[in-house]
């Protein structure tokens, strides 16, 4: 054998190791994890065509990007179907004295670590506070962060409207008693982590789960609601 062979030979080595390939790879996505906005199909958002190919992108050796589908409208922060819901009761305004044109929608206003999910109604520290709806009390509670508060469902246990800060109950309000439009509830406050410069009630809805319970459900922004609520002409006292 001349020189030549083994040099040929160890070329031809390195030739076989600088051409192997490597195992494929496959992604995993474990699961919870996020996938890249172009590879999900939002609900109600048509695939957006293939563009055409030219000769140009024929001739490249890797194919263009898809073009992303186009975003779709999305809702306000909320729950529909308790919104839905929400659109079939004709409640009554809850504080006496304020009308409708007067309410501001806060609801997805910032607060320390979460949103508001309620409507603040200013008034008078002792201002009346009746019911909206028809429906059972379902809880009287006091918390630190309400203050004085009252729980009622509505008349078909599917929703559940809040009222916190209070400064005192209605005489003779009790849990499980039952409540029509413009019952007294109580009166206006600042109790719990409310400003007591700036008493005003926290009204709140929240669709129910099955089954109800007072303190969960997914929230539903009242404003819409509220804005074409009945003014109480009279607060009933509750009996």
């Amino acid at each position: 054998m001349s020189w030549r062979a083994p040099l040929l030979v160890a070329i031809a080595g390195l030739g076989l190791q600088g051409c192997e390939r490597e195992p494929p790879r496959t992604t995993v996505v474990p699961p919870h994890a996020s996938l890249p906005d172009s590879a999900v199909l939002k609900p109600g958002v048509a695939a957006a065509p293939p563009p055409a190919a030219s000769a140009q992108a024929q001739a490249a050796p890797e194919a263009a990007p898809p073009q992303p589908a186009p975003e779709a409208d999305t809702a306000k922060p909320g729950d529909p179907e308790g919104a839905q819901l929400l659109a079939r009761h004709s409640l009554r305004m809850p504080v006496v004295g304020v009308a409708p044109t007067r309410l501001a929608d806060n609801y997805e206003q910032g607060r320390a670590g979460h949103m508001h999910e309620a409507i603040d109604i200013p008034a008078p520290t002792g201002t009346a506070v009746v019911a909206v709806d028809e429906g059972p009390v379902a809880k009287l509670f006091t918390s630190r962060e309400g203050g004085l508060t009252v729980y009622q469902f509505d008349r078909e246990g599917k929703l559940a409207f809040y009222y916190a800060h209070l400064q005192a109950y209605a005489p003779g309000l009790r849990e499980g008693m039952q409540l029509k439009p413009g019952d007294a509830i109580g009166t206006v406050g600042s109790t719990g982590n409310a400003n007591p410069q700036a008493p005003h009630l926290h009204f709140a809805v929240f669709r129910l789960g099955t089954p109800a319970r007072w303190w969960e459900g997914a929230a539903v922004n009242p404003y819409p609601a509220l804005r074409r609520a009945d003014p109480p002409a009279v607060v009933t006292a509750t009996r």
